[in-house]
């Protein structure tokens, strides 16, 4: 039996063809809108005009009357730093450990907590938590409760293998601030990949199961392409948040010893709270949020091709 469709049935069910609007009528539907647009345009985008214009003035707080122009000034002196090269590498090592650390652990935990079992619910909410404390909070809790070398929880943890009061924020300051914050940010690499586990289509599995393939093969050649995505909004994510830590470098090793573990927003609070040198402060603010894009874009094209190696594989 063929079903035709007469023009009049394509219309709406009120019999009616939807009108097309004037400019007039369309400025008074988005009307009312404006002002949430121009609040976020003004929240958003003037802080940041703000930091541009002042990343070409010679501005120090400590002599106000020599402020001028300096044009390109700041960013030949912010590149030109030592220091600022130091911390362009520290945040390199930084974000790349800990993104790769926690996306690895956050697959892993999503597996698990894919499974069905007893008081799922309730481990899923404990794993959750770690992301859910304030960073200031963790930060202390980790540098008293953890990397104390006299009564820390790692110590004793390891004091079985032979390893016995380590000052973890003095001899390992990197890795200390990496494994803090993996813990922190795991559960969020979990939260994503767990959404598209839960997302996958299940006759796939079962066709996968029925072909004779492994828990491991259907994994591998039909779960994880299928979370691609997912995993490229995770390390996309959290590569820009993590650029930005600052909390657990100021409150665990104050950027060093030396300037081991001195990031790029540290070294801008350096810049701004101790030597007081607003220009260069602002030059360097500009140049991390280009960091910032530049380095979730490579990533996203990293994992991107891998992805697509997967598939010509």
């Amino acid at each position: 039996m063929t079903v035709s469709t007469s023009p009049a049935a394509a219309q709406p069910r009120g019999g009616r063809a939807p009108q097309k609007l004037t400019q007039l009528e369309r400025w008074k539907l988005r009307g009312p809108l404006l002002p949430a647009l121009v609040l976020t345009v003004v929240l958003t985008q003037i802080p940041m005009l703000v930091t541009v214009y002042y990343s070409f003035q010679s501005r120090n707080l400590l002599r106000p009357e020599e402020s001028g122009f300096a044009g390109f000034a700041n960013y030949g002196r912010v590149f030109g730093d030592e220091q600022f090269r130091g911390a362009v590498l520290n945040t390199v090592v930084l974000t790349a450990s800990t993104v790769l650390l926690s996306i690895v652990l956050g697959i892993a935990l999503a597996v698990l907590l894919d499974q069905k079992f007893l008081g799922r619910s309730v481990v899923r909410t404990l794993l959750i938590t770690p992301f859910l404390v304030m960073p200031a909070a963790a930060a202390l809790l980790w540098k008293h409760a953890m990397f104390n070398p006299l009564f820390g929880i790692l110590n004793w943890a390891l004091s079985p293998f032979g390893v016995e009061r380590v000052d973890w924020a003095s001899q390992y300051p990197m890795t200390s601030i990496v494994l803090m914050l993996t813990w922190q940010w795991t559960p969020f690499m979990m939260l994503i990949v767990l959404a598209g586990l839960q997302s996958q289509s299940p006759e796939l599995l079962e066709a996968a199961k029925m072909d004779g393939a492994g828990p491991f093969k259907t994994f591998w050649f039909v779960t994880f392409p299928q979370l691609r995505q997912f995993i490229e909004l995770a390390i996309l994510l959290g590569s820009i948040f993590i650029v930005q830590t600052f909390d657990p470098i100021f409150l665990i090793t104050q950027g060093g010893p030396g300037q081991a573990t001195t990031n790029l927003p540290y070294f801008i609070y350096q810049r701004t709270f101790r030597a007081f040198e607003v220009g260069e402060a602002a030059a360097a603010g500009v140049i991390v949020v280009i960091a910032t894009i530049v380095i979730a874009n490579f990533a996203l094209r990293v994992v991107s091709s891998l992805f697509r190696e997967e598939e010509r594989a």
